[in-house]
């Protein structure tokens, strides 16, 4: 199944308190429950003003979905084509 990366643009992202990223995570749990198991989560990272999501799905069309959902921003959907790490150098 296609991996993405979600970039999300939210202002002060970085400053947003745990308890408020613990709220949009339930949300973001609730919709993808409802999508059904074919779209999953596997985590986020959250920097000043953006987060980044790595989402496992059919089709582009069911990441946006999620957002259109959950009241997301998702700005850029990319599939992943590959995955490199330094053990692509050995």
């Amino acid at each position: 199944m296609p991996k993405y990366v979600i970039e999300r643009e939210i202002p002060g992202a970085g400053t947003i308190p745990p308890h408020e990223l613990k709220a949009i995570s339930q949300k973001s749990c609730s919709v993808l429950k409802g999508l059904g198991p074919q779209i999953q989560w596997i985590h986020s990272f959250v920097t000043d003003d953006k987060i980044y999501c790595i989402y496992i799905a059919p089709d582009k069309e069911t990441v946006l979905e999620h957002a259109r959902q959950g009241g997301f921003p998702a700005n850029s959907v990319a599939e992943v084509r590959t995955i490199i790490d330094p053990t692509t150098a050995e």
